[in-house]
């Protein structure tokens, strides 16, 4: 997954192509806002890193784990109160 820094580099990359070196001033100008509101979206977004992501998916993995195993134990007791 590309960054916020990744996609901004590759934004600027390609409005430079497009922009003539007499404007580099508006140029800056538009990239300093376009950066300041593309970040204050992406706060807005509440999205999380990989690695937060990957430690969440482990925590429901381990719980689905324990969840499953708990559903076998009361199979088992429920099998052995219809015995007696």
């Amino acid at each position: 997954m590309k960054g916020p820094q990744d996609i901004f580099a590759q934004l600027q990359g390609q409005f430079g192509q497009f922009v003539p070196d007499m404007a580099r001033a508006a140029r800056e100008d538009f990239e300093t806002h376009a950066r300041a509101t593309v970040m204050s979206v992406l706060a807005r977004l509440e999205l999380v890193t990989r690695e937060e992501f990957d430690a969440q998916q482990a925590v429901l993995l381990k719980t689905r784990e324990k969840v499953d195993a708990l559903e076998q134990r009361v199979a088992e007791l429920e099998q052995q109160l219809k015995a007696k």
